[in-house]
């Protein structure tokens, strides 16, 4: 059974196949670490271990896509289990029934994240990093604050030219209003910010999950590293977003608000840090893509009779069938 230490970590003995697939199963003394984000295990207890002495095996928890009971896959190995992470499946035998349904129930419950939030502390101390230029004595610049859509919008009402300190002014001004749920735009930017934060976002190879920060405009949803990044680690164009919905598949996920953008290649799986900001993602984007395309074209309609372009709305075709648009065409509605 396992048991919680002093330093409220999860421990105790599992056997686990360190080689894949060899059929071999070590004792292993296990450690699942919630604070430091990691499984670890050991070749006996620690503490029977001389001081400093290494794991001799770790998995990161954001690697941990599901665990789940592997009676059925493993049938020779009694009260067996897997975890899955990435590209490896790790098979472990628990000590009876009642430890396997713990075990799994632990890793699962640690393994299900949300997005990290920010205290006031700490918020206040990220705009006060943000801001060091602005508030600088040797330059008085003036701003008004307008109330629109419910949002305070601060904006520079003088303008002394366009040299570096004032485009890092300006970059500091949208840092310490990043955290808005809706930001009308970014001074240094072209096009209009309809909504930006941080979400958590699964991987496409590792499938692991990482804290993005996600960025829509009228024509692109791109998500970056951080909200101080310049260049995004991807920019999805809405014209290739066939639907956005809320994921149908979070329970066997494990994840909270969880919501999808499904494009022509890939489905991108994102979670909120709460049921209302879910929504109102999903709200967003599907209000930009139906301002993009125009009205009577939301996401993608599929036609599955016809794989050229259509004789009456004449609209290019995808992949593989058309996409209408029903107010258009009354052959495909």
């Amino acid at each position: 059974m396992p048991y919680v230490d002093r330093q409220n970590r999860i421990c105790g003995f599992l056997d686990i196949e360190e080689n894949e697939s060899s059929g071999k199963f070590l004792r292993r003394y296990f450690i699942l670490d919630t604070q430091q984000g990691s499984l670890v295990w050991f070749m006996d207890n620690p503490q029977n271990l001389p001081v400093g002495a290494d794991c001799v095996g770790s998995l990161k928890l954001t690697y941990i896509s599901k665990v789940s009971d592997a009676t059925k896959l493993r049938p020779k190995a009694e009260f067996c289990f897997v975890i899955n992470a990435g590209m490896r499946k790790f098979f472990l035998q628990a000590n009876d029934q009642q430890d396997l349904v713990d075990w799994v129930n632990a890793l699962n419950k640690a393994t299900k994240i949300t997005v990290p939030k920010l205290s006031d502390g700490q918020q206040n101390t990220e705009n006060q990093k943000a801001l060091p230029d602005v508030v600088g004595p040797k330059k008085q610049v003036s701003y008004k604050t307008e109330i629109i859509g419910g949002v305070p919008i601060v904006t520079q009402t003088q303008h002394e030219g366009c040299d570096g300190a004032d485009r890092a002014e300006r970059e500091a001004m949208h840092r310490s209003h990043s955290q808005l749920p809706y930001f009308l735009g970014r001074p240094t930017q072209e096009h209009t910010v309809i909504k930006s934060g941080y979400c958590v976002k699964q991987g496409a190879v590792m499938r692991n999950w990482k804290r993005r920060y996600f960025l829509l405009e009228e024509n692109s949803m791109s998500y970056f590293k951080s909200d101080l990044e310049k260049e995004p680690l991807r920019m999805i164009p809405l014209k290739e977003v066939h639907k956005v919905q809320e994921c149908k598949q979070s329970d066997i996920m494990m994840r909270d608000n969880l919501f999808e953008v499904v494009t022509t290649s890939r489905t991108f799986y994102i979670q909120a840090d709460s049921p209302e900001e879910m929504h109102s993602w999903i709200k967003a984007v599907s209000g930009a893509i139906v301002a993009q395309r125009g009205p009577g074209r939301s996401a993608a309609t599929v036609c599955p009779e016809a794989t050229i372009r259509c004789c009456s709305c004449n609209y290019e075709s995808g992949n593989k069938w058309m996409k209408l648009n029903p107010a258009l065409c009354s052959r495909h509605q």
